[in-house]
């Protein structure tokens, strides 16, 4: 009867139902209390943890919520709609191991943007509560919280404050009261229009835009903010910085006299998110927020390139160069901001003053895309170019004095293997993070340490002179242990975070300046997941079709026997990366050391229910030469998806029969590909997928070609395009408030109501209230129960005499 009332439920169509929870066992493990955030001030003497927040309320997500620029807007405390927060704080002395609770916090804590003081003897954080937003420090030595202004803060757009020093910070103060709100008119006073001039204009499939001449009101009535400075001993009045405006970016420079400011301006656009408004980028002075020096009017993004190698045209990413008082950096496209066009240069990185009338002047160029730079001294500094193009990121070492540039070593984005890691950093006279050079002249580099067996992270010196770089430590097999941050990296004294498959993470300090290195732990976290424990985890390795190598993650249940227990139901979980070349696609990524540890999305629930879980199984698609990696798509997530299968089948642990795939997001489009194309699966779970790619016809994923330069890959990559071929069960989750781009709500509407059209198995659960990303008590725990029915009906009990996977046809 159970069975038959599941499949009646499904044909007789949409209807309200009260919200379910899974089994005890998936519910005790979601509802686990995790382990505390960690972060630990640079000199290696404070450990501060972080309780993380519970899963909120439906209720708390349903309150009211503005969506509009790009932005989703608690409209009663001036903050964002959604937030993870710190729900408790705890200091622990590393030297003396004592713990100690921080007193005088808010009753109800909802901590965000924590941040230490340059000193680090101070932390700040902003406390939400429904109504506001304030603004707390807690004094390290004494542990205690204290509010620092009786103000609230406005969070809307970017940070809502910034330290200068130790004795000052500067905020955003919300302009206007709710009583100034403006009044939505009961009719529009005319018609929206848009209009284009022969221009190219493209845009990406953006949400949560400005649609009306109420919604620009509303979004420059609660993003509009006061600067305004307060001394932290002394609380009391502030000091008002310039005039209110729409803050976007903006930092304080190394010697604290300017702040680079990023104003919004008007008109606002109907096509892109706040961040491509029209914008000015001036320096104002740090004391009295008074213009200084306006360096860029730069127009809308609408009309700029959008490629992946592509860049606007006018002058971009504005930053302060952090081993000098007060020079301004910025970038400007040589190439008219089009990466496939043939010009020796592409970037030019330029500097200027922070005041006076010198105009800019050129210190390098680049021969790709910028991608970055490590100031250090006036000697040296690191920077990095790199392409989508041929997937290609180089480094350099530039002679800041000279502008001399010396290539230093270059490597694909997709070779984890050849990637030797980044510069370790320091502070300077300025409390700014320039590189780190030894007394041997060597730059010390830290790197993931990815090879055949997995990452094992590692420091090495690199020699800048002779190339010859040196290991001077390693994670040792068995463990995967990286490197937190530096205490002291002349004396290689340094933090690390270790684990293994049975080891819970915890926090380590190394010291390698003795000889014989010494290692204390300084937390002492157990294991939240009780109900994990005795699992069997394993990394394998196994090839598909034409040769390329793959691995994944499998998890077995808890005293799982092949002999005895026999074939397992199965259920697959991927996520598609694509690579330019079958080698790079081949390599081990991740550790097989890792602990076991679980979220809301994860399959891993499942091996408490008796099924062979194979998680982060890869689902590389590779073009090689001249051809994309989606020119053969759905042939590649075929030999993937079948190799998977065979893999645990040629064991005895997976039955071929009984497999479940599923995904989020780009997995969840993958899972459609592949019961539209394959009889491989008895089942399939899609999350907040987007099936339809004509609905983001200027590009997705890595697929930078538009849909009337490709209309064939943008056809037949679409599941939507073979609706009518979905007959394996299928079950589609989406929240309905979904901020993702192109994964809008409709798009699995759409894909479910083709299934139904065509007499397919199909069931669509739309979770209120919910983003890309699920968050609600309720919401979870929901979609939990539908995955194990799902799950539990067409898969665990399917019947056994469907022929084995290797002798079923492909569809494509």
């Amino acid at each position: 009867m159970r069975k038959l009332f599941f499949f009646l439920f499904i044909a007789i169509g949409a209807q309200a139902q009260g919200y379910k929870t899974p089994p005890k066992d998936i519910m005790d493990l979601v509802m686990a209390q995790p382990t505390p955030g960690v972060s630990i001030d640079e000199k290696g003497e404070w450990l501060l943890m972080l309780e993380k927040s519970s899963f909120p309320t439906v209720e708390e997500l349903a309150q009211p919520e503005l969506r509009i620029a790009g932005l989703r807007i608690n409209p009663n405390n001036f903050g964002p709609s959604r937030s993870a927060y710190t729900t408790g704080f705890k200091l622990k002395n590393i030297k003396t191991g004592k713990v100690m609770p921080v007193q005088g916090l808010p009753e109800k804590l909802l901590a965000g943007s924590v941040q230490w003081s340059p000193s680090e003897k101070k932390i700040a954080f902003t406390n939400t509560t429904n109504k506001n937003i304030t603004l707390w420090i807690i004094d390290v030595a004494t542990q205690i919280a204290k509010q620092l202004v009786s103000e609230p803060v406005n969070a809307v757009v970017g940070t809502p404050y910034m330290w200068i020093d130790d004795n000052d910070i500067i905020y955003k103060s919300i302009v206007t009261g709710l009583d100034k709100l403006p009044v939505k008119p009961l009719a529009p006073s005319g018609p929206v229009i848009q209009e284009s001039k022969g221009k190219m204009a493209a845009s990406r499939t953006y949400q949560d835009l400005i649609k009306s001449s109420y919604d620009e009101a509303m979004f420059e009535f609660y993003a509009t903010t006061q600067l305004k400075k307060i001394k932290v001993a002394e609380g009391g009045e502030s000091i008002l910085l310039g005039k209110p405006s729409i803050y976007g970016i903006w930092n304080i420079s190394p010697d604290k006299k300017f702040m680079l400011v990023r104003t919004i301006s008007k008109p606002f656009s109907y096509l892109f998110p706040w961040n491509g408004f029209p914008h000015v980028i001036k320096v104002i002075d740090a004391a009295s927020g008074a213009d200084v020096k306006i360096l860029a009017q730069n127009p809308s993004s609408e009309g700029q390139p959008i490629g992946f190698d592509d860049v606007p045209t006018f002058p971009r990413n504005f930053s302060w160069r952090s081993d000098e008082p007060s020079t301004v950096t910025f970038l400007q496209a040589l190439d008219k901001g089009l990466g496939k066009s043939k010009t020796e240069f592409r970037d030019a990185l330029m500097v200027t003053t922070a005041k006076g009338r010198e105009l800019p002047t050129e210190l390098f160029k680049t021969k790709k895309r910028f991608d970055g730079i490590i100031w250090g001294t006036k000697e040296i500094a690191i920077f990095f170019e790199s392409m989508n193009a041929d997937r290609k990121v180089r480094t350099n070492r530039l002679n800041p004095s000279t502008g001399a540039i010396d290539s230093l070593y270059e490597r694909s984005t997709n070779d984890e293997y050849a990637d030797i890691g980044v510069p370790v950093t320091i502070k300077n006279q300025f409390d700014e993070q320039v590189l780190f050079v030894n007394k041997n002249g060597e730059l010390l580099l830290e790197s993931s340490g990815a090879g055949p067996k997995g990452d094992m992270p590692l420091i090495q010196s690199w020699n800048l002179k002779t190339g010859k770089r040196k290991l001077l430590w390693q994670c040792e097999d068995g463990f995967y242990e990286y490197v937190v941050n530096f205490i002291d990296p002349a004396k290689l004294i340094f933090v690390t975070r270790r684990e293994s498959t049975t080891e819970v993470p915890n926090y380590y300090v190394r010291d390698l300046s003795k000889k014989k290195a010494a290692v204390a732990a300084i937390t002492d976290f157990k294991n939240p997941y009780a109900q994990l424990e005795g699992i069997v985890k394993e990394k394998i390795s196994y090839k598909r079709a034409d040769g390329i190598d793959l691995t994944a993650e499998l998890y077995l249940p808890k005293g799982y026997d092949v002999k005895k227990d026999g074939p397992l139901p199965v259920l697959i979980w991927a996520y598609p990366r694509e690579y330019k070349s079958a080698a790079d696609a081949a390599q081990v990524r991740g550790s097989k050391y890792t602990f076991t540890t679980i979220n809301s999305g994860s399959p891993l629930f499942w091996v408490t229910q008796g099924y062979a879980v194979m998680n982060n199984t890869e689902m590389p698609i590779v073009g090689e030469g001249g051809k994309e990696p989606n020119d053969n798509f759905i042939p590649q997530l075929y030999l993937n998806a079948h190799a998977a299968i065979q893999a645990v089948a040629k064991r005895g642990i997976g039955d071929s029969t009984r497999v479940a795939v599923g995904g989020h997001s780009y997995g969840a489009f993958m899972t459609a590909n592949l019961l539209a194309h394959t009889k491989l699966f008895k089942a399939g779970i899609a999350r907040s997928g987007a099936y339809n790619r004509t609905l983001t016809p200027f590009g997705f994923q890595s697929e930078e070609r538009t849909y009337w330069e490709a209309p064939d890959i943008y056809f037949n990559m679409s599941p939507f395009s073979y609706a009518d071929k979905i007959k394996t069960p299928l079950l589609l989750i989406h929240g309905d408030a979904d901020n993702n781009s192109g994964t809008f709500p409709i798009q699995t509407e759409r894909l479910f109501n083709a299934i139904k059209g065509h007499g397919g198995t199909v069931r669509f659960v739309s979770l209120p209230y919910e983003s890309h990303g699920y968050t609600g008590k309720e919401n979870i725990l929901h979609m939990l129960w539908e995955q194990n029915q799902w799950l539990e009906t067409y898969v665990k009990n399917a019947s056994k005499n469907a022929p084995p996977a290797e002798t079923q046809k492909k569809a494509f």
